[in-house]
């Protein structure tokens, strides 16, 4: 009886691992066909994208706020002014021309860094711009205007508020006004924005626009608290801007602090600093690390104060 029933043991085991192993393969086929399906859907929306703006391309060049590319003046400037600044640290440092030439080459890194800077605060202001533009939008919805009228009547105010018609928000819902007339949808043009703008606040906005609308839901009143939460967020984000900015500074100029104290110290005690710029007393490798440092100190200080929302 003992050997029948150990045998039904060993025979519920092999079931039970065999459909745990089927179950997992089962999960694991939905799961890449999930995967296939919205990466197809992704690519669907991507060509839908680019169908949308080479109709729009010759009227006016679209922007892609998560990508800047520099032209050759401002690469040139950029790149002569970090060459120039690393070369006279370099030489401080070292006081060897060939070292101060090896360590100004790292000033070809600073154009991508400057690039970053850029697209970052290219966001930063038409995040904020976005803040204004959803006010005026749910303001217009709660008077009762249709959605078509309530964007027109959002350019009208983005115009009152911001004389120059390059601003970016100006242009965007221009060009969404544009494509609205020309027999587009909103929710189209309103996607193809938000995946340009490559923003949370608008990416957020843009598929709670979308959802509402393909709903049937209460757009005012989703507009409106949409509106309030974004607006409440870009606002916390300012406020936190302003309050680390004094932080920032300091922490540069702390960062600068012992660049000055090695070249005031250079200059009234030469001959306490002359270890320091010779090989074989190793002074060479202590500069190199007391150089390191202030970098890693000065790149910690920025991280640290990036304080996001």
């Amino acid at each position: 009886m003992d050997k029948w029933f150990d045998i039904f043991l060993y025979i519920a085991l092999v079931l039970l691992i065999a459909t745990y192993i089927f179950v997992v393969i089962r999960r694991k086929k939905r799961e890449k066909q999930a995967e296939i399906n919205d990466q197809k859907q992704f690519m669907d929306r991507k060509k839908m994208m680019e169908i949308i703006r080479s109709r729009y391309q010759g009227e006016q060049r679209l922007i892609d706020y998560s990508e800047y590319t520099m032209n050759f003046k401002e690469y040139i400037v950029n790149l002569s002014i970090a060459i120039a600044i690393l070369f006279f640290i370099g030489y401080l440092f070292y006081e060897n021309i060939i070292l101060a030439a090896i360590l100004s080459l790292l000033g070809f890194i600073y154009p991508r860094i400057k690039v970053k800077e850029l697209i970052k605060k290219r966001k930063e202001e038409l995040t904020f711009q976005f803040k204004e533009a959803i006010s005026s939008l749910s303001a217009s919805l709660a008077a009762g205007r249709s959605t078509e009228n309530s964007f027109r009547e959002v350019a009208h105010d983005l115009r009152l508020l911001y004389p120059d018609p390059n601003t970016y928000i100006i242009q965007e819902f221009d060009l969404i006004n544009r494509r609205i007339e020309n027999g587009d949808t909103i929710e189209r043009a309103l996607e193809d924005f938000a995946h340009r703008s490559d923003i949370e606040d608008i990416i957020n906005f843009a598929n709670v626009f979308i959802t509402c609308k393909r709903t049937g839901g209460d757009l005012v009143e989703v507009i409106r608290r949409t509106a309030d939460i974004i607006s409440d967020k870009i606002e916390i984000q300012q406020d936190i801007t302003v309050m680390v900015a004094q932080k920032k500074f300091e922490a540069r100029l702390l960062s600068v602090t012992p660049i000055g104290m090695i070249l005031l110290m250079k200059y009234i005690a030469t001959d306490y600093m002359e270890p320091l710029f010779q090989f074989k007393t190793g002074g060479t490798l202590m500069m190199t690390i007391s150089f390191t440092l202030i970098v890693i100190a000065f790149w910690l200080s920025q991280k640290i104060m990036d304080i996001k929302v």
